[in-house]
């Protein structure tokens, strides 16, 4: 069988990515999945390269039994010839995306990940949470939950599962 491989990406790879990444991870754990679907996560810049996630955002998502791990890092243009989705968190982000794509097969990769959640029809963004309060985090990480059930059965289908 095939591998999928899926790349979560934020701004700085400090919260949301490496959430979403955790998050589809524990889902792909639960199914058995790991041999077959690969998750990573990056950021639009390079500011936090080989920082951890934030620990505002480990502590929410821990809370969750989700455990955030890795260090950040700035997506290339590799990663879109070598991941099957990518997963923009906010529209700056999928315009940054965009404008590193060369080629149609990298824009068909390339999605809005609050495009697959299904609880939240009225944001079209996982907000960055850097500067708010709790509730920011736990509201990426109920977006994140959501959107990775629906995204965790497009893998699962591309691999003929």
């Amino acid at each position: 069988m095939s591998t999928y491989r899926i790349l979560f990406v934020c701004m700085g790879n400090i919260c949301r990515s490496p959430a979403g990444e955790a998050t589809l991870r524990k889902l792909v754990q639960n199914q058995d999945l790991e041999e077959h679907i690969e998750i990573d996560s990056a950021g639009t810049i390079g500011f936090h390269t080989n920082s951890p996630p934030d620990p505002r955002m480990h502590k929410a998502a821990a809370s969750r039994n989700i455990h955030t791990s890795g260090t950040a890092r700035q997506v290339l243009l590799e990663d879109l010839d070598t991941f099957d989705r990518v997963l923009a968190m906010d529209n700056a982000n999928l315009r940054d995306l965009q404008n590193l794509a060369q080629n149609a097969t990298h824009h068909d990769k390339i999605k809005a990940f609050c495009d697959y959640c299904e609880n939240f029809p009225d944001h079209d963004e996982v907000p960055d949470p850097y500067y708010g309060g709790q509730q920011g985090f736990e509201l990426v990480l109920d977006l994140l939950e959501d959107g990775c059930q629906q995204l965790l059965q497009e893998a699962t289908q591309a691999l003929g599962k």
